[in-house]
């Protein structure tokens, strides 16, 4: 099944599940803050596991502590997509402090 672009209202429908994610031009953003460098080295580590298990990467930037992720899909023009959603999602259920859902 092909991947369509999601209208403005179901970006931001989706958006209002995944607190703390944010459309950022084209791409969904959202920075996460860990106690030290080297969990924030480890989860660059899961979350690429996650995007190989998906077909379906994003920007990721390890910073001091930091692990930024911005995502959208190139395939339809660097919109956003379900899969951006679903990337998202399996990210923040990898975050310190969320848990699986």
């Amino acid at each position: 099944m092909p991947v369509e672009p999601l209208s403005q209202k179901e970006i931001e429908d989706r958006l209002a599940e995944l607190p703390g994610w944010s459309l950022d031009g084209d791409r969904l953003t959202r920075t996460y803050r860990l106690g030290t460098h080297f969990a924030a080295t480890a989860m660059v580590v899961h979350i690429a596991r996650v995007q190989e298990e998906l077909d379906h990467h994003s920007d990721l930037t390890l910073g001091y502590n930091t692990v930024s992720v911005s995502v959208h899909t190139h395939s339809v023009g660097g919109a956003v997509t379900e899969l951006d959603f679903e990337l998202a999602r399996k990210v923040e259920d990898l975050a310190p402090g969320h848990g699986a859902r």
